[in-house]
Formats: C-alpha cells, structure tokens, sequence
C-alpha cells in the first residue's frame, strides 16, 4: 500500500483513536502495526473477527480483557535460564488468570447462550490451560509481589527467626530508651534502622555513652543514628539471618522462573491469542463509538457507501452522503465551489477503503460495499516545497508523474483539484488527458476540479459521471450533499445578485459569456430542477406506500379478529345446541326406559324396532362438531370440482368469504381479491361458485389511485373552516370508495364551531347512516364517528 496516501489520508489519526480502546499493551502493540491488506481472504477475515466482536458488544457490553499483560520479553528471558522478579512472575500468572477469566466467557456465550462465535471459539481453543502454574506462583507471591511465608517451609522457618531476633532487639532498645538518662541523652525516645540495623538517636555531646557504631547523622549533624554495642551482635545475627532470606527466595524464583520456562511455547501462544481479542474488540469498541458497520468486501472494485460520513469528522457535523462507484461507472468527477465538501467526499472514499482493508467497520448504514485494491494513490492538498523551488502547480505534477507510472487497473486513484495552478486553459486540457490516461487504465477514479470544461466531461465518454456538491444560493452556503450525476453549476451571478450587486452590472457581466457556457449553465439548471422534483416525488409516493401498507394491516387485522369473533361464537352456540340434545337424549332414553317397562307390565302394542328408530332419529338430530369450522367435511367442497381459471369467483372457506382469483402463483395456490384484501389460497381452502365474463376481475383495491389510500381516521385539528369541511367532502367519498362501514373524524373540541359545522354536513350527505359523538374510549366530545349506509 502506497505510504504516501496513507499519510495523506490521515490513517494515522485513525489508529490513535483505535489505539484509546486497547485494554492491554498486547492490543495496542498490534493496533501499532496495523495496515491495510491487499488480500482479499485476510480482509475478509479481519472484518468477520471485528464483527464478531463488536456482536459480543452489542449482546454483553464488552469481554473481560483486564489483567493481561506484555509479558514477551519475560518468557523469553526465563527460556535462556533468567531469573524473572516477583513482579515479573506476578504478571505471568496475572495474564494466565486472564486467559482463563475470558476462555470460561467464551464457553459460557458458546454453550449457554448459544452464539455462534466461531473465531472466538477457535481462539478459546488454541489457548493453552496454565492453571498450575498461576497456583504455583500466587501461592508463592502476592499481588504486590511479596514473596509470601507460604512459599516454602524454609522461607517460613527464616521468617520466624526474623521476627524472634527483631523482637529481642527492639527490647533491648526499648529498654535503652527508657533509662534515666535518656531523655538528656537522645534527640527522641524511638527505635528506628539505618543501613539494614537497628538504632537510636543520640544527640552528639553524648555520642560516646552508648558506645557501638555511628551509621547516619541529621542534617544539622547535632544527631547521631549509633548502634549501640549492647545489641551490635543481635543486629550481626539478624542481618546473617536476612541473607540466608534472601538466598531461599532467590532459590523460589529460580524455581519459578524454570516452571515458566517450561511452559513458554503454550505461554507465547496464549499471549499472542490475547493480543488478537484485545485488539478485536478494540476495533468492535472504535465502531461502536462512531456507529459503525461491517461492509460487504469485493475484489471487483465496487464502492456502495449508503450514508457515509467523514470518519474524522464529530457524528453531529458530518453530512452523510451516498457515493457510488465500480458498477455502471469507474470514474467520478466532482465539480462545486470551495469549501464544499469536495474535498471532504474525495478523503472520505479514500479513508474508508484504507479503514475496510485494515478491517475496521465503517461509518456507513448497514447493505454497503467496498473493494479491496492493491493500491490507492491520493494527490490532495498543497505539498508546495521551497527547498526545491517548486509552485503549487510543479508539485501536484510531480506526484501525479509518479502515480502515472505505478497505477494499474486495480488502484484507486484520488485526484484533488486536478489541474490547477497553471493557465485554466492549459490546466483543463491536461486534467482531461491525465483522466483519460488513468480511466483507460481501468483504474476506480475520482476527482474534483474547477474547471467548466470538465462539467460535460461524463457527457461524452462511457464509465465516466459528473457529480457536484450543493450549493444553497438562498444561504449562500454549501449544504455539503453529493450529487452524483448532476455536474455543479457557477453560482456567481445569483451570489452577486443577493449581495446586492446592481443587475446592470451583472447583465453586463452575462453578455462576456459564451454562448456554449450558457448552455451547459441552462442545461445543469435544469437537471436541479429535475432532480428536486424527482426527489419530493419519490417522498410523496414513499409516504402513500407507508399509508397503503399501514391500512392493509390495519384491515387484515380487524378481518382477522372478526374472523376469530365468529368462529368463537359458532363453538359456543354448537355447545350449547350438543349440551341441550344430549340432555334430551338423556331424556329420551329413560323415556324409551319406561315404554319397555310399561310393555312388559301392560302388554302394550309398541315394537322394539320402532324403539330403536326412534332413539337413531335423535341422535341424527345432534349437531356435527367440527375442529374446523370454516371447512366443510363433505367431498363436494373439500375440493375445486373444475379447473380455475383467473375471474372466477370462489368462496375461501376458511374465512367464509366470497373473493375472485387473480393468478396462479404456485401449484394448487391461487392469489385471490377477498374485498380489499389480496391474499394466497390453496384450493383446498376453496369452493368454487361461478364464472365471471370477464377474464380479470376488478375489485375495488385494483382501480383505486394514490389518493384513495385513506385511513380510518380523518384529523382535521389546525385546519380553516372551509378547509376542513373541503377534506370532510373527500374523505368520506375516498372512505365510501375504500367500502368502510365506518369512519372517525378528528375535529377537536376547542369553540365547538367546526364539531358543529362537520356534524351538520355529515348529516345531510347521502351515504351516511348516523353521526355520533365518541365515547370516553374513543376520544369523547373531540371526535364524531360516521357510520355509512
């Protein structure tokens, strides 16, 4: 990758602020080198282990990174027989513990929480299980690495020698202290240690009373610190017994430095897996921050950045703007005026293609691509150089020579300003031939320019576009919107104009203008106009979409209850008609009871035959239960007894309603116009019923335009009088059209004038049935609900 642009496109900057979400100095070692690749396969693979970090985030907060530590040079020294300090051993077994801490969080989002996390997991794997090792060493070495008793039985045996014979020493001391003359003699009644041994302040008229040895003295040197000769062979044994002390721990930490030793291939492993999570969740936590997102990575040079941002630039000022390039163009050349983003886009493009290649997500909406280029070359800003003598324009040229020689078709070239600082003539004839060079390299290009020769350079040349950034002549002041497709357009008659230049003058001025250049002016005017246009178009039919989708659910939502209303109903009342049949079973049969007994006893003429055609009579009287109650178990309608065709009209048994058929959309399934609600059926789900004329059925949803999709309520809140009963006048006919049975009108409750003036009208349209006021659920005196007839 080309050093130069990545200077010039500020790559750095970008892993400082990578570098403020390292947790250990194993992630901000690698955050140092990181680079952007030329490989596919291994972007790939940076960008799918930064997303799957960066899905931890999202589902946990964060991985328990704390602990780890760079502890490379310590491993490498105790493999070549170095004895590490209790610090150094304490870090060792700080980092193991953190290998384990994160290894159990792994297993527990795989297993329990059954994420797929396939690179941590397979990093969770390589790392090797040290657990006897951090015991040996925690066991022997505190966390303020103090080697502790417990680390072995000579260790405390030497200890508690120690504290015997400081203990007969400071008695001694204290008893010396104490005397008669002490408080004449010494400078204060405390024990305290120079040089490793025990000893008193003296003052120094009565430094040879105690005798012993002198081993400091105060500043003023009216104090002496003396040993006194009562406890010199005391302090002798002590320090003999310090230094047997210092050889058992000096003997533990060769023991322990020999155990890391042993270990040092599975520790280096497990130190460098560490620094990979680390700086994986370093990159996940920068996305994070400026709302980042993975990119779809190519090696077909296409760039699709759905609202990119300047990643350098604070979220609240960047202008977000689609760019586009790699598919139907390869070049672009942006035109527009200074400090309008011109600059900003071209950094932007470069910026994130270097970030997706280094595998950071970018600050772009979710659906963007990116490509992966074997280089990107960037000629931005003004390298003048006084030392070589060189104008602004020599400059660019010397660099633009040098990309000339190395780019290829799979480059990303960045131009800024081509052209410029020469004659504009000049400068424009070499900007063309400088594109047409590079473009027909097949390199992606983009560049921005001045110059109104290149504004119908996309005209006339395949692969190439024109694109600009706006400008607000209202304001007088960029918007900073990329606008590709549409070239940029001098603005400085109409700034001139609101500065309160005289239009004499500026007539004057448009009479020195060419007629070609007013053309290609009138020509991009009108692609503006065009392009608002077809933008608030598009808002408008994406708002009557919103509202058809909303009352489609709305619709299918009250079908369905209805649906579910009435089939609970037709449950409860076969119920209840099973209930009184059986009950008059029950009946019937102590009734058929008592006619065979009184036969027997009376002889009376009834036959046992007449008796059992009796009680089949009142079992065929009971209702059929069914499970389904839409569909009929008879074979006459459990199947289409003819072939459909589109147009007929069929009855969905399912919800026991009449609709036609629209098409065919897959075997045995039949879209159909139930009201309108469109929806696929199964012809099983089907009876047929009859044949319309015509081949294409109409139902009302098909011939309505846009603006018949209305809602169930109409709000009239904040509208004039006549306004307001000029849209009750279209509502209720768009809603009669619709075939709603009923609708709601929002009025307000306010003076109570326009409530009045929508009920009076209401009630004389032809069509309405009955006006009301709401009830306390649905909004009370401040709405009327209209029933249609």
């Amino acid at each position: 990758m080309n050093d130069k642009a990545i200077r010039t496109l500020e790559f750095n900057k970008i892993k400082q602020q990578v570098m403020e979400h390292a947790a250990s100095a194993l992630g901000a070692a690698r955050i140092d080198k990181m680079a952007p690749s030329t490989n596919l396969e291994e972007v790939i693979q940076w960008q799918d282990e930064t997303d799957e970090a960066a899905t931890v985030l999202r589902l946990r907060g964060g991985m328990p990174l704390g602990g780890m530590h760079d502890i490379w040079a310590h491993i490498k020294r105790a493999e070549i027989g170095g004895t590490l300090s209790p610090h150094e051993l304490v870090q060792v077994a700080s980092t193991i513990r953190a290998s384990k801490t994160i290894r159990l969080f792994i297993e527990k989002l795989v297993d329990e929480d059954e994420l797929s996390l396939p690179i941590l997991k397979n990093k969770k794997d390589t790392m090797a299980i040290l657990t006897p090792l951090e015991h040996a060493i925690f066991e022997a070495i505190d966390e303020s690495g103090e080697v502790l008793d417990s680390a072995s039985a000579e260790l405390r045996s030497i200890r508690q020698r120690i504290r015997s014979s400081e203990s007969r020493i400071r008695e001694r001391l204290e008893g010396t202290i104490r005397s008669r003359n002490a408080q004449t003699m010494l400078s204060d009644a405390i024990i305290t240690i120079r040089n490793d041994r025990y000893v008193i302040p003296v003052k120094q008229e009565y430094r040879g009373h105690y005798g012993g040895i002198i081993h400091d003295q105060s500043s003023s040197g009216q104090t002496l610190f003396i040993e006194p000769e009562a406890v010199v062979n005391l302090n002798n044994q002590l320090r003999e017994i310090r230094l047997k002390e210092q050889e058992e721990i000096e003997r533990i930490l060769i023991g322990l430095s020999a155990a890391v030793s042993e270990e040092a291939y599975d520790l280096l492993l497990t130190v460098d897996v560490l620094g990979e999570i680390d700086y994986m969740f370093a990159k996940a936590k920068y996305g994070r921050v400026i709302k980042a997102t993975k990119p779809e990575v190519n090696d077909q040079g296409i760039i699709k950045l759905n609202k990119a941002r300047h990643p350098l630039l604070p979220i609240d000022e960047a202008v977000a703007n689609d760019i586009f390039l790699g598919e139907d163009f390869t070049t672009i050349v942006i035109t527009g005026p200074n400090t309008g983003g011109k600059t900003v886009t071209l950094k932007t493009i470069g910026l994130c293609t270097l970030m997706a290649q280094a595998g950071l997500p970018l600050p772009v909406l979710d659906g963007s691509k990116i490509a992966v280029f074997e280089s990107v070359y960037a000629d931005i800003g003004d390298e003048q150089s006084i030392e070589q003598s060189l104008s602004t324009f020599s400059s660019h040229m010397v660099n633009i020579v040098d990309i000339l020689k190395q780019m290829d078709s799979g480059s990303l070239v960045l131009f800024d300003e081509l052209g410029a600082g020469t004659d504009p003539q000049e400068g424009a004839a070499l900007a063309i031939s400088i594109l047409d060079e590079v473009h027909n390299k097949g390199a992606r290009v983009v560049a921005t320019t001045h110059y109104p020769e290149l504004k119908a350079y996309g005209y006339n040349r395949d692969g190439v576009v024109n694109a600009s950034v706006e400008f607000d002549v209202d304001t007088l002041s960029p918007t900073y919107r990329l606008l590709i497709g549409v070239p940029g357009r001098s603005n400085a008659f109409e700034i001139s104009k609101r500065l309160g230049l005289e239009q004499s003058v500026i007539d004057h001025a448009k009479s020195f203008v060419g007629t070609d250049s007013k053309a290609v002016e009138s020509m991009i005017a009108s692609l503006e106009s065009s392009r608002k246009q077809a933008e608030r178009d598009y808002e408008d039919a994406h708002d009557y979409l919103k509202q058809a989708e909303k009352l489609h659910k709305d619709i299918q939502k009250q079908m369905i209850e209805f649906y579910e209303k009435r089939d609970e109903l037709y449950e409860k009342a076969r119920g209840k008609a099973s209930e009184i049949v059986e009950q008059a079973k029950i009946k019937s049969e102590e009734i058929m009871t008592d006619l065979r007994k009184l036969r027997l006893e009376k002889n009376a003429e009834v036959k046992e035959h007449e008796l059992i055609d009796a009680r089949k009579r009142l079992e065929d009287a009971a209702p059929i239960q069914s499970k389904k109650t839409g569909k009929s178990k008879s074979p006459s309608s459990s199947s289409v007894a003819r072939i459909l065709q589109p147009g007929d009209e069929v009855k969905v048994l399912t919800f026991g309603q009449k609709g036609y058929l629209i098409e065919q959309t897959a075997e045995k399934e039949w879209s159909v116009q139930i009201g309108i609600l469109k929806m696929k059926v199964n012809e099983a789900d089907m009876e047929f019923m009859k044949s319309e004329k015509k081949a294409e059925p109409k139902p009302l949803a098909t011939v309505r335009g846009k603006d018949f999709h209305v809602g169930l309520e109409l709000d009239l809140r904040g509208e004039r009088f006549e306004n307001a009963l000029m849209r009750v006048d279209k509502y209720i006919d768009d809603a009669l059209l619709a075939g709603y049975p009923r609708v709601s009108i929002i009025h307000g409750k306010g003076t109570g004038a326009l409530r009045q003036g929508v009920q009076e009208k209401l009630k004389n349209h032809r069509s309405v049935k009955n006006v009301r006021l709401g009830e306390a659920g649905e909004g009370g005196s401040g709405i009327t609900v209209v029933e249609f007839k």
